[in-house]
């Protein structure tokens, strides 16, 4: 094999599918990715048996061939290289050779026969999103998602698909997570569950273009992300997802519109105190037209004011604080409302058109003093 590309084009089709490539792998063949020239075309592939990335790249093939070499340190060889063109060759079966300009390396690479390739989809079943709205739903939610659970459905993502309306879903136990995006084309209806590490490096390759789309396949078991040069297939998560509809009531004793950045900053503040002491909540007083919030710990106290718009009863409730501002952190809405039942049950946070919502539940604060 013999390839001449730009050393930036390389660079980043490395560093794009090098995202699925585990830290830590069971095999060694795994740590690699594959390379291929052949067919006119270079691709590049990493695959964690989970999630699969490939991608095309531009350049020049002198001799057609495949290897495969080790992702982390090809990557940052590859990073380091001087700009220019970078000629990667292979002489002898475990040998390849990369040069750019005055810099030459001798690298060790395996058989591409024992690397496991991602497979080719069947490509009817799918649905086209704009990169900037998928971008911001997978954003907007993903926070929610558990990192382990006993229920494997709760560490992914719920899409549904009705008609022109794709929902996502993120939740972990202690908060929901949901925006919905408006789809240009109708659809049939259907529900997978995508992992959230999936998801975690998809926003990591999609541009956020808004005139831009991803085209999103699906089978049974897996899910295809289509991104220009690029295509990432991840299994899907087989269980039922929690029905959170129900959870989702409308009904709230006490709404307050409040200034979101205000808010927000308050609540960092009072973090400070409570860094070292993740059980300790901060505390929201909600009066007539005010807000205070105490934060107390072995650290000391604060106690910060504001002013909102407030429907229904004066409340005090407790959250904790990470939760509150991991939410208020991905809403752009310069005013934010906020839905209270009382001071045991979830606070609820929407828009007016429902575009979002937002659902976490309160501490005990009983249990908490």
């Amino acid at each position: 094999m013999k390839i001449i590309c730009k050393k930036t084009d390389l660079a980043k089709a490395v560093q794009t599918v090098a995202k699925a490539v585990p830290a830590k792998a069971s095999t060694s063949i795994l740590e690699c990715i594959l390379l291929r020239a052949e067919k006119g075309k270079i691709t590049i592939t990493g695959n964690n048996l989970e999630l699969g990335i490939e991608t095309v790249m531009s350049g020049n093939i002198e001799e057609d061939g495949s290897i495969a070499i080790q992702a982390k340190v090809f990557g940052e060889i590859v990073r380091k290289l001087p700009e220019g063109d970078v000629v990667l060759e292979t002489g002898d079966k475990d040998q390849a050779t990369v040069r750019c300009k005055k810099t030459k390396y001798h690298l060790s690479v395996k058989s591409a026969k024992e690397y496991t390739g991602i497979p080719d989809m069947e490509r009817k079943d799918y649905v086209t999103i704009s990169e900037f709205d998928l971008k911001e739903a997978i954003r907007q939610t993903i926070f929610s998602v558990a990192d382990t659970s006993s229920k494997k459905a709760m560490t992914g993502e719920l899409w549904e698909i009705n008609g022109k309306e794709l929902k996502i879903v993120a939740l972990d136990g202690h908060r929901i997570s949901l925006r919905k995006i408006k789809l240009k084309k109708e659809y049939e209806p259907r529900k997978v569950i995508v992992p959230g590490k999936t998801l975690t490096e998809i926003i990591k390759i999609i541009g956020g273009d808004p005139e831009k789309e991803v085209a999103v396949y699906f089978t049974e078991n897996h899910i295809q992300f289509e991104i220009e040069n690029t295509r990432a297939i991840s299994r899907l998560i087989e269980g039922e997802y929690l029905k959170v509809e129900q959870l989702l009531s409308k009904n709230y004793g006490t709404k307050i519109k409040v200034q979101k950045k205000e808010l927000q900053d308050c609540i960092d503040r009072a973090g400070l105190l409570l860094k070292d002491d993740a059980k300790k909540p901060i505390i929201l007083n909600i009066e007539e037209n005010i807000l205070s919030l105490e934060a107390a710990s072995n650290m000391g106290s604060m106690n910060e004011s504001m002013f909102i718009v407030k429907e229904g009863e004066e409340l005090r409730i407790g959250f904790n604080p990470k939760f509150l501002l991991e939410m208020l952190r991905v809403i752009d809405d310069e005013e934010v409302f906020m839905y209270f039942t009382s001071a045991k049950t979830p606070c609820t946070v929407r828009d007016e058109k429902d575009s979002y919502v937002y659902l976490v539940l309160p501490v005990n604060l009983s249990a908490a003093a």
